[in-house]
């Protein structure tokens, strides 16, 4: 018997977590017929999960981080394909369209607004955590990385043939490379090496066609795909990265600072960009309870430089005194090693502490902004009281120059670059189960973003697309409107995004690969 899992009856559990816009009886046929469709494809082998199987939850929860977007409020897809093979991603796309059904392709699940696996209308979850091959040359420096494969995985695999070779990319090990690089890939070697999307050298995708498209002939859309997202446009399959040279020993720090010890002269100070491309160092302004019951901001200097403690000491000694780093701060390690370092993993643990793909998930909520001028130092009281009022929360702010500046801005579809100081994120978590929780949290969140107003990019605001927040903008699923789409679209994208939209009309005209917040194909009429 082969391992295309055949469950019927559907009409029976096909209820209310299932999409809204088709009948039981519709969404039934549909299935049957989507099924049937990877059958004369001959992809039996191809893995079909359907709600009456016992493993459907657990292989659809197993990869989602949000809980908001866990349990019976969240629509579920009508089928599950676990592809084994690139020809099951075809297959798939093929039939998913010719049944007029909605595809929604995950890598990872780090989606912060989970729209790689929820839809409010009828989808089959093409997820990819199977295809996730890496064939690493370390001759050549570079990588065929499939798109299910993790961060972590990538960098075990490095780690494993090499000590001097690593890749530029994100701090947290089970994010998946599919979305991830597709989105930008911003991670701590950005001063030095640029974004992952600046070290991409090729690319497998799977157009609405079901063709499966590379670099010599998908033209345009490899620099879409190049921090444009790869959701809008097709699956994408895989990438041939080019590896970054680092040395043997490299130093990784934190130097934590209360606001009384000066914390707030000190950021401000690394406002000014004291830092060289070969160092990077990020803020973190936390909340933390003392042992007298009080909340305090502190801000958190994390970062790594590739050399040796002591020239690092040298350096910062001149050129940034406030911080006080001392040898005592500096821990030298690998690369790899601060890996783990980054992921907050004790840097003794085995390197396949790398290899666990899931995480457990919680409640929260993310925001982000990107700054172009250095914050009045009179601003930044006002910023800490809003902290205050938050709760459990952190905002990060990621420094820009080096590489980054020197990269032009056309390059490839991801906009932000030379003049921007910082990236930053606001994330905030909680516990309660609730929409009263939810609801409150979110508002709290919201109330920090909008005392941070002032001092950020304007007209428009400006967001990072792997920070996915719906509060961006949204879009109709079933009927979406170029204008609504400019509102997000421009925020993520700015001037590239009727680029983007263009690219988009040449590849998928009718608009099959679609999200709350996808490009849409540029109209004609403009």
């Amino acid at each position: 018997m082969s391992n295309l899992l055949l469950i019927i009856p559907l009409l029976l559990l096909l209820s209310t977590s299932a999409p809204p816009s088709l009948g039981l009886a519709h969404q039934s046929t549909s299935i049957s017929a989507f099924r049937q469709c990877l059958q004369n494809h001959n992809h039996s082998d191809a893995v079909l999960y359907l709600p009456t199987n016992s493993s459907f939850l657990p292989v659809l929860n197993a990869y989602i981080h949000n809980k908001r977007f866990i349990g019976p409020a969240t629509a579920k897809p009508l089928a599950i394909v676990t592809p084994t093979h690139e020809s099951h991603v075809q297959a798939t796309v093929l039939c998913a369209k010719a049944n007029n059904l909605q595809i929604r392709t995950r890598s990872g699940g780090h989606d912060y607004e989970g729209l790689s696996y929820r839809s409010p209308s009828p989808f089959i979850l093409l997820d990819l955590n199977n295809l996730r091959r890496i064939e690493l040359d370390v001759e050549t420096e570079t990588a065929w990385v499939e798109a299910g494969a993790t961060l972590g995985e990538l960098y075990y695999a490095i780690a494993n043939k090499t000590n001097t070779l690593a890749f530029p990319a994100g701090v947290c090990p089970s994010i998946g490379v599919g979305g991830h690089f597709a989105g930008g890939g911003y991670g701590n070697l950005l001063r030095k090496y640029g974004l992952s999307v600046d070290n991409v050298l090729d690319a497998r995708v799977v157009d609405a066609r079901g063709e499966i498209l590379n670099r010599s002939t998908m033209g345009d859309l490899f620099w879409a795909i190049r921090g444009g997202g790869g959701a809008s446009f097709g699956v994408i399959l895989s990438w041939k990265v080019k590896l970054v040279r680092v040395p043997e020993v490299v130093t990784a720090f934190q130097v934590d600072r209360w606001l009384d010890q000066g914390a707030s002269d000190i950021f401000y100070r690394s406002v000014e960009k004291s830092e060289f491309s070969g160092l990077y160092s990020h803020s973190t302004f936390i909340l933390v309870t003392t042992p007298e019951n009080k909340t305090k901001v502190m801000i958190s200097f994390v970062g790594e430089y590739l050399g040796r403690t002591k020239d690092l000491v040298s350096y910062l000694s001149r050129s940034f005194p406030e911080l006080g780093f001392r040898e005592v701060d500096g821990k030298e390690m690998s690369w790899v090693e601060t890996v783990l370092f980054w992921a907050m993993i004790p840097v003794n643990k085995p390197l396949e502490v790398l290899l666990n793909r899931k995480s457990e998930p919680s409640y929260f909520k993310s925001k982000s902004d990107y700054v172009t001028e250095i914050i009045p130092r009179e601003a930044l009281p006002g910023i800490w009281d809003a902290l205050l009022k938050v709760g459990p929360c952190f905002t990060q702010w990621n420094p820009y120059g080096g590489r980054m500046a020197e990269i032009d801005t056309d390059e490839a579809a991801y906009a932000h670059r030379a003049g921007y100081l910082f990236k930053v994120q606001y994330y905030v978590w909680w516990v309660e189960d609730g929409e009263e929780a939810e609801a409150r949290h979110v508002g709290a969140l919201d109330a920090l973003h909008e005392a941070v107003t002032p001092y950020v990019t304007k007209e428009p605001r400006e967001a990072y697309l792997n920070y996915r927040d719906l509060e961006n903008g949204v879009n109709s699923v079933e009927k979406p409107e170029w204008s609504k789409a400019k509102v997000y679209g421009e925020k993520y994208f700015k001037g590239h995004f009727e680029r983007l939209a263009k690219i988009k009309a040449e590849f998928d005209p009718e608009n099959f690969f679609r999200d709350q917040q996808s490009i849409p194909p540029f109209p004609h009429s403009h």
